[in-house]
């Protein structure tokens, strides 16, 4: 525990002005609103890159979720850039959810570029509170890269099975946790607190298989993987889909 505090304390160091600014309330505004939207936009292109073929494999299933009029109506928690658009089957129709505006920009831009799916509308809501959307209105759930960031996992994934249909799925995938016994874990515990701080609350250690093991689906089909990204934390990932 020493040694994780102490280096945890030379990391604050490092970004010692960032840390001032959070303790009289300015970082996290522009965090939201310019670093993160920033930094995001450049991770992930290369993160994209390295994940391409886990999310060829994750959504090639989709359109197995059809409902029986043929439409495949689909939810994304947190669109973020749109990252997931080119994944989704032709005629997919989806509805866009995120909780920073800034993300909106980007997001139109690729919309553009995937024209082979419809956009239904874009709802600047948190995942924990998505009223606007009707109780068993959806086929299909998408969450990726954002159980990380949220406070209560088990909130979001009791909305995601309000708003599916009987049989709909919900999909995921997610930088988890290390194993407790390893150095990757020891190295997540370390830049867990400035981490936190610098990506808008994005946490290196949840266990989120654990909530979705909780959470009353029906069938959980889960892998833990990992996402080559060498010398980050966040090459611990799980990947999967749920069905209600």
């Amino acid at each position: 525990r020493k040694p994780i505090l102490l280096l945890r304390a030379g990391i604050a160091l490092l970004v010692l002005p960032i840390h001032i600014l959070a303790l009289v309330g300015l970082w996290q505004p522009f965090c939201r609103r310019v670093f993160f939207p920033f930094f995001f936009n450049r991770f992930s292109a290369s993160y994209e890159r390295k994940a391409k073929g886990q999310k060829q494999e994750l959504f090639r299933n989709l359109p197995d979720f059809r409902s029986g009029s043929g439409d495949l109506k689909l939810l994304e928690i947190g669109t973020g850039f749109g990252a997931n658009f080119q994944f989704y089957p032709p005629g997919c129709k989806v509805t866009c959810t995120d909780v920073n505006p800034s993300f909106q920009q980007n997001l139109l831009r690729s919309m553009a570029k995937n024209q082979h799916i419809s956009y239904e509308r874009f709802l600047l809501a948190p995942g924990e509170d998505l009223h606007q959307v009707p109780s068993g209105s959806m086929d299909a759930v998408v969450c990726t890269l954002v159980l990380c960031s949220v406070h209560k996992q088990s909130s979001i994934l009791k909305e995601a099975l309000r708003v599916l249909r009987p049989g709909g799925a919900f999909y995921f995938l997610e930088h988890v946790a290390a194993e407790r016994s390893s150095w990757k874990h020891f190295w997540q515990q370390v830049w867990y607190p400035t981490w936190k701080l610098l990506f808008d609350g994005c946490c290196l250690t949840k266990e989120t298989w654990k909530a979705l093991e909780e959470a009353n689906f029906s069938e959980l089909h889960l892998q833990h993987t990992t996402v080559a990204l060498p010398w980050t934390p966040t090459q611990p990932h799980i990947i999967g889909y749920a069905v209600k």
